[in-house]
């Protein structure tokens, strides 16, 4: 009896279960592989063509369906032989490539149209520009209207599926994305060396280093405002290797800094301030072969730079080194300390305030040995060894 009932309830679930299975969806085909988008934007440099070349790698080994650049560029800055590798490694992507300038107002200027060129499919946005557009180029007015008119369109033997058309009750027919989308972009470190390449970047971080160092000399401070500007040279540098720069122009703009400085040190505006000026402008103007800082930047940086130097700099010298100007002569004959050697000229400490201080060649102070106050010249203090030197003669 047990087994006649178990027998019973088995072949009553084999019934209950077989309607079930028979109007059971069948299983869906497997999806087609993901689109990868890579944003290329800014001059095309070693950075971007190894991300570029980096990325279809990556989307190779993930099976994606196809790779679309997304393209806004006024330009290549590497050389001939990186950029045509580059446009070979397109050609011969194991996963098609396509190219989409967009949002409306990108760009693919001068060579960087030669990446328009070299893929089967490219698209534009209304109100973006190419240099000799193609006849057969999509109109795509957004990302996702480009990818979803890929479907049904062939590149290197492979075959488009990324939509579908779907049409909802009192709806027109309309087109829909299959495909997962995903996005690559630089990380980190290449982003800020990528920026650092544009020609406006690396002319201000060449600048502001300058003017930061220039500072930190000044004004004898802990260091943080020498770091930043070392840290400031260090990325203009990078930039202005990667951009085609004019080294005489280059050094114009550092010979300007150097000529304001002499003129912080002489404690007013003189005529280097002037020399300053003009070389700081011109090396400016001239600073790159074929691009430029735009003339916002180049305007800003020099009046700037120059109000800095004559107005700014003497100010936070004077607040950094002097006591109230009231009274400063009494300070003649004074005594203080060295907070650094002087030889011929450092910082010392008098009256509780540090100043910078110079003293004759033939008697250099060591740090922390006494000195004497025995004139002042602008901002600096005349000083000589307390042992030794001429004693004040108001207190014999």
């Amino acid at each position: 009896m047990r087994r006649l009932l178990t027998a019973s309830l088995a072949l009553v679930a084999l019934l209950l279960a077989a309607p079930a299975a028979a109007t059971q969806a069948p299983p869906r085909p497997a999806a087609p592989g993901d689109i990868h988008v890579i944003e290329v934007t800014g001059l095309v440099d070693r950075v971007v063509a190894d991300f570029v070349s980096d990325a279809l790698d990556g989307a190779a080994r993930r099976d994606a369906q196809a790779v679309v650049v997304q393209l806004d560029t006024s330009g290549v800055i590497v050389d001939d032989d990186r950029f045509d590798a580059l446009l070979d490694t397109m050609a011969r992507s194991a996963v098609p490539v396509t190219v989409w300038v967009g949002p409306s107002g990108s760009q693919a200027k001068g060579r960087s149209a030669r990446l328009v060129h070299a893929v089967a499919v490219r698209g534009i946005a209304p109100g973006a520009d190419i240099d000799d557009a193609p006849d057969d180029i999509l109109q795509a007015p957004t990302l996702g209207d480009f990818i979803v008119d890929l479907d049904g369109r062939t590149a290197g033997g492979h075959t488009f599926e990324t939509s579908v058309v779907v049409q909802g009750p009192g709806q027109d027919p309309r087109r829909t994305p299959t495909v997962q989308i995903r996005f690559e972009k630089l990380g980190l470190v290449p982003r800020l060396l990528h920026t650092a390449s544009s020609p406006s970047v690396a002319y201000v971080l060449l600048v502001l280093g300058l003017a930061l160092v220039v500072f930190e000399l000044y004004t004898a401070g802990v260091g943080v405002a020498a770091a930043t500007g070392a840290v400031c040279l260090v990325l203009a540098s990078f930039g202005l290797v990667e951009l085609p720069t004019r080294p005489w122009a280059a050094a114009l703009v550092a010979f300007g800094l150097f000529g304001y400085a002499v003129d912080v040190q002489a404690g007013a505006p003189r005529a280097w301030t002037g020399i300053g000026t003009v070389a700081l402008a011109a090396g400016t103007v001239r600073l790159y072969d074929g691009y430029s800082p735009s003339l916002l930047v180049m305007v800003l940086v020099v009046a700037g730079t120059a109000l800095f130097m004559v107005a700014g700099m003497p100010s936070m010298v004077r607040a950094r080194f002097s006591t109230p100007t009231i009274g400063r002569e009494s300070m003649v004959g004074e005594l203080g300390e060295a907070l650094a050697s002087v030889d011929p000229e450092g910082t010392v400490e008098v009256r509780g305030a540090p100043w910078r201080a110079r003293t004759n060649r033939s008697t250099p102070i060591a740090a922390g040995d006494r000195v004497r106050v025995v004139a002042i010249d602008g901002l600096l203090l005349e000083v000589e060894p307390e042992a030794g030197g001429a004693r004040d003669y108001r207190k014999l």
